[in-house]
C-alpha cells in the first residue's frame, strides 16, 4: 500500500473552534446572546455551575451562527477540500454544540462524521479522545488541532496536525516535531486596528472648552485636559472592542468591516476582552486624576456608550440623536475636567453640527445598500426609503447650526470675549462649507468614511479649519 493509499484509509478529524475556524463560536454564541437579551448575563453563573455542556447548550438553544460568513482558515479548508478529493474521510470533532457544528458541515459538505457536544456531554480533551478512539481505534485516525485542550487527542492520534498553536500545543508541536501548520501573527497595525487609534481624534473635543476660554497656555488646566484625553481615549477604545463582539455577523456581511481583527478572526474574544478591561482600568485610573465632575460625565459616556452597542443603534432617529450627544458629551468631559463653563451657544451648536454628520453617516449607508423598498438595513432601523427625508433633515441639522452660531456671533458674549468680533463672521460660511461639502460627496457616492474622521483627514477641510482657528485666535488679541 502506497503512502495516499494509507492515508485514505485513515480518517483525518479536525477541530473547528481555533483550528477550522479563526475565532470561537462559544464566545460568539454568548455575545450574541447578550445582544438578544442582555438579561441573560445574570443566567450564565448558574449555567456555569451546571458545567460547560450546560452553558453550550442554552447558548446554542437562544442563537444562531451564519456559516457562510464566518473566517475559516483557507490553509486548513484547502487541506480538507485535497483529502476529501482523494477519496479520505474527513471527520469534524468539536466542542462546539452540535447544532453549530451541523450548520457547519451542511454549509461546506466536507465531513463524512459530526461529533460534537451534545446533552451533557463537553466533548474536550479527554472525552473527545474516546469519542474518536471509539470511533475509529487508537493511532487509527490523524488529528488537527490547536490548543492545549487538543493535547489528549494528540496523543492518541496516528499523526498530529498542528494548527496555530497557542502556548501549550506549540510546546507539544516542538517537543513531538509533529506537523505545523503556521497562520500570520497579528502585528502592531492590527493592534492599533483594534483600537480605533484614528478615532481618537474625536476626543480633541475636549479641549474646545479650554480653547473658547482663551486659557491655551494655563497649565493648570491643560494637565487635567490632556489627562481627560487619555481617559476618554482609553474608555472609547474599550467601547470600540465590546461593540465589535456584538457586530460579528454584521461586520462579516460588509464590504469593508469584514477585515476587522475580531471580525476575521486575526484576533481572539478573550485577548479583546483583557484588552478592554485594561483599558477600562487605565481610563478609570486616569480620571481619578482629574475632578469627580469628569468622572461622572465619564461614566455616563460609558453607559451610553454601552446602551448604543446593544440596542440604540437599531433604532430609528434614536440613535443619531445618541451620537450628536456623545460627541456633545465630550465636550462637557473637556469642561467637567478643566473647569472651565460651557454656553447654551456652543452646546446648541455641537448638537446640530453633530447630528447632520450623523445622518450623513446613515445615509451613507443607505446609499450604498442593495435592499429593496420595505427593507430595513440590517442592525439599523432605517429603510431604503428614509433616504431623502435623512438627507433633508441633515442639510436642515448644518444649516440650523450655522444659525446658531451666527446668532452666538452677534451676541453680547462675544463682545465680551473677543476684541475684534466682526473678524468671527467667516467662521459661519466656513461652517458651511465643511458640512455642505460632506453632504454632496455623500450623495455623489464620494463618501466612504465617518464623516467626522473625513473632516479631519480631509486637505481642504483642514485648510478651512486652520483658518477658522486663526481667526479665533487673532480676534481674542
Amino acid at each position: 500500500m502506497d503512502a495516499r493509499s494509507e492515508n485514505s484509509a485513515i480518517p483525518l478529524a479536525v477541530d473547528l473552534d481555533g483550528t477550522l475556524i479563526a475565532t470561537d463560536l462559544l464566545w460568539e454564541g454568548l455575545f450574541a446572546l447578550l445582544k438578544k437579551n442582555p438579561l441573560s448575563i445574570f443566567l450564565v453563573p448558574f449555567w456555569l455551575l451546571s458545567g460547560p455542556a450546560r452553558l453550550k447548550q442554552a447558548i446554542a438553544s437562544a442563537v444562531n451562527i451564519d456559516p457562510a460568513t464566518l473566517p475559516y482558515r483557507p490553509e486548513v479548508l484547502k487541506r480538507l477540500r485535497d483529502e476529501q478529493a482523494n477519496g479520505r474521510k474527513i471527520v469534524l470533532a468539536t466542542g462546539t454544540p452540535r447544532k453549530f457544528a451541523d450548520a457547519i458541515a451542511r454549509h461546506l459538505g466536507l465531513f463524512d462524521a459530526v461529533l460534537a457536544s451534545d446533552g451533557d456531554e463537553n466533548l474536550t480533551s479527554e472525552r473527545k479522545r474516546n469519542a474518536l478512539v471509539a470511533a475509529y481505534g487508537d493511532g487509527g485516525f490523524d488529528y488537527a488541532g490547536n490548543s492545549r485542550h487538543d493535547l489528549k487527542v494528540f496523543e492518541a492520534a496516528r499523526e498530529a496536525i498542528v494548527v496555530a498553536p497557542d502556548r501549550a500545543a506549540a510546546r507539544w508541536q516542538a517537543s513531538h516535531g509533529s506537523e505545523l501548520v503556521a497562520v500570520p501573527k497579528p502585528d502592531v497595525r492590527t493592534i492599533l486596528k483594534m483600537l480605533r487609534v484614528h478615532q481618537w481624534l474625536k476626543n480633541s473635543l475636549i479641549a474646545v472648552p479650554l480653547v473658547l476660554a482663551h486659557k491655551y497656555f494655563n497649565v493648570d488646566m491643560l494637565v487635567p485636559a490632556l489627562l481627560a484625553f487619555m481617559s476618554f481615549c482609553a474608555a472609547a477604545s474599550a467601547i470600540y472592542i465590546i461593540n465589535d463582539f456584538f457586530d460579528l455577523t454584521l461586520d462579516r456581511s460588509h464590504p469593508t468591516k469584514r477585515d476587522r481583527p475580531f471580525a476575521s478572526g486575526k484576533l481572539s474574544i478573550p485577548f479583546g476582552l483583557a484588552s478592554a478591561t485594561i483599558l477600562l482600568v487605565v481610563s478609570l485610573v486616569t480620571a481619578a486624576f482629574t475632578s469627580i465632575e469628569f468622572v461622572a460625565v465619564l461614566l455616563i459616556y460609558l453607559i451610553a456608550t454601552t446602551a448604543y452597542s446593544l440596542s440604540v443603534k437599531r433604532m430609528l432617529l434614536l440613535d443619531v440623536l445618541t451620537l450628536a450627544g456623545l460627541y456633545t458629551l465630550r465636550i462637557l468631559a473637556g469642561a467637567a475636567a478643566t473647569g472651565v463653563d460651557v454656553s447654551f451657544w456652543l452646546l446648541a451648536f455641537s448638537i446640530f453640527f453633530f447630528l447632520s454628520l450623523a445622518l450623513v453617516k446613515r445615509y451613507v449607508e443607505l446609499r450604498s445598500s442593495t435592499l429593496n423598498v420595505g427593507e430595513r438595513i440590517a442592525g439599523r432601523g432605517y429603510r431604503i426609503e428614509d433616504q431623502e427625508i435623512v438627507a433633508q433633515a441633515g442639510m436642515a441639522s448644518a444649516f440650523s447650526s450655522v444659525l446658531v452660531l451666527a446668532l452666538y456671533i452677534d451676541s453680547s458674549a462675544v463682545r465680551e470675549l473677543y476684541r475684534q468680533p466682526w473678524l468671527m463672521w467667516p467662521l459661519a460660511p466656513i461652517v458651511l462649507y465643511l458640512t455642505m461639502r460632506v453632504w454632496i460627496l455623500a450623495r455623489r457616492d464620494e463618501l466612504h468614511d465617518d464623516p467626522v474622521v473625513f473632516i479631519i483627514r480631509d486637505w481642504r477641510s483642514q485648510i478651512v479649519v486652520l483658518i477658522g482657528a486663526a481667526l479665533l485666535l487673532v480676534a481674542g488679541w
